[in-house]
C-alpha cells in the first residue's frame, strides 16, 4: 500500500473518531441536562428505556473508538491492511468498507464460520 493510501486511510480513521466523540459529547451533554420529572410512571418507563438504550449505542461507540485508535496506531507502526491471521494483504475495497478491520475476507469468513458452529 502506498503512502496516499495509507493517508487516506488515517483521515478517513480520523473523521470517524471525531464524529463519534462528537456524538458521545452530545449525549453526555442531553443527559445532564434532563431533569424531567414525569407524572405518569408509564412516561418514565420509556424515558428510562429510551436511556438505556442509548447507553448501549455509546458503549458500542466507545469499543469502537478503541478499535479506530488502534487502527490509526496500525498506519504509524506500519501494519495497516495486513491480516492479523494469515498475513496476506487485505483488500482496498474491504479497508474502505470497515477501515479498522484486521482480518482479511477469506479469515473472517473462517472465524464468522466457527463462531456459528460454536454457536458464539
Amino acid at each position: 500500500m502506498d503512502a496516499k493510501d495509507l493517508q487516506f486511510f488515517k483521515d478517513m480513521l480520523n473523521g470517524m473518531l471525531d464524529d463519534t466523540l462528537r456524538k458521545s459529547e452530545a449525549t453526555i451533554e442531553d443527559m445532564t441536562e434532563s431533569g424531567e420529572v414525569y407524572a405518569d410512571p408509564a412516561d418514565r418507563a420509556t424515558a428510562e428505556s429510551d436511556r438505556a438504550f442509548t447507553l448501549r449505542l455509546r458503549d458500542r461507540e466507545r469499543k469502537l473508538v478503541k478499535k479506530i485508535q488502534k487502527a490509526v496506531d496500525r498506519i504509524d507502526d506500519g501494519d495497516f491492511g495486513i491480516c492479523q491471521e494469515c498475513g496476506d494483504d487485505i483488500s482496498i475495497p474491504r479497508l474502505k468498507a470497515r477501515p479498522m478491520t484486521t482480518l482479511c475476507i477469506n479469515c473472517k469468513s473462517k472465524q464468522e464460520e466457527d463462531e456459528a458452529v460454536r454457536g458464539d
